[in-house]
């Protein structure tokens, strides 16, 4: 999610010039590219690899190649594997050797981490739903996913965008946050009402409405549960940033001389940055929630005797 919406992050949020300074915040994305594509390779191997050695019923130093490459050449979750590996070695391509060019080299990224975090899709629930059910679930979970990525991405790049060392270093780089930070509000308020409609139809595909209550009683509903007030908590985040922090910051950046802290550039980051912390900590949570509810049933099944 991070190689993907740090990548789109400069398409929208920074102009042309901004993108081609020299010492500019593209640096810095093309280091931690690197470093995510490196870590989300090997990720995915291991990834693999505990699956079919779970599969074996043996351990991972254990595991048999042949059983493994007929896991990888005759199942969905081997294909989407093969696509997510070939997109995260691209994407690990143009991070190391087209820096140079870096609005190509930006709208590759995104779109190779949008193919990887799509692949995920048939690692989950949306992968074993069947027939046409099956295929509208699958492009709902995906929009979801990349939507998500993008409003994740968004966060690590403002991060990176106002930290000190970048607002030091980077002539400007406060007034540029604070007009992306703007800038973001319409392709944020795009992604949640995306994460939101997504979100209805995926959960009606699992549980369905007139089951919400009997799932609720299972471990699975009361993780759903968890997501969404972390959810609700990252909306609120988002809306606090909106509408108080980034007018705050941009007033900062400007010089106005209110009697208040919010004319204050360095109290205004500081609670920028607090705000953007707590939300990147509610994101973590919320995809490891989605990590484990991806893998239980919706409901408690009932025993037989």
């Amino acid at each position: 999610m991070l190689i993907a919406g740090l990548a789109a992050f400069p398409l929208y949020a920074l102009t042309r010039s901004e993108r081609l300074a020299p010492q500019s915040m593209m640096a810095s994305i093309w280091r931690a590219e690197r470093w995510l594509c490196a870590a989300g390779l090997l990720l995915s191997i291991l990834g693999m690899g505990v699956l079919a050695a779970s599969m074996q019923g043996v351990g991972l130093l254990s595991l048999e190649l042949q059983p493994f490459w007929d896991l990888v050449r005759e199942t969905d979750v081997g294909t989407a594997w093969v696509y997510r590996s070939a997109a995260l070695l691209l994407a690990l391509a143009v991070a190391i050797w087209m820096v140079r060019w870096p609005t190509t080299s930006a709208a590759v990224l995104a779109a190779a981490g949008s193919v990887a975090v799509a692949s995920l899709v048939w690692s989950g629930h949306a992968g074993a739903t069947e027939g046409a059910a099956g295929t509208v679930h699958r492009i709902s979970d995906i929009l979801h996913l990349i939507a998500a990525a993008v409003w994740i991405g968004a966060i690590g790049a403002f991060l990176i965008l106002i930290s000190p060392r970048r607002v030091r270093e980077w002539p400007g780089g406060l007034q540029i946050g604070a007009r992306s930070l703007d800038q973001f509000s319409r392709v944020g308020t795009i992604c949640v009402l995306v994460i939101a409609a997504t979100g209805l139809i995926n959960s009606q595909m699992i549980v369905g409405a007139e089951n919400l209550g009997r799932s609720l009683g299972s471990p699975y509903g009361q993780l759903l549960l968890a997501k969404l007030a972390l959810f609700g908590l990252m909306l609120a985040l988002a809306a606090a940033n909106r509408w108080r922090l980034t007018p705050a910051l941009a007033a900062a950046a400007a010089g106005d001389d209110a009697e208040s802290v919010d004319s204050d550039p360095d109290a205004a980051l500081a609670a920028m940055r607090r705000s953007l912390i707590i939300e990147a900590s509610a994101a973590l949570a919320i995809l490891a929630l989605v990590a484990w509810f991806g893998t239980l049933e919706p409901f408690v099944v009932a025993d037989p005797v």
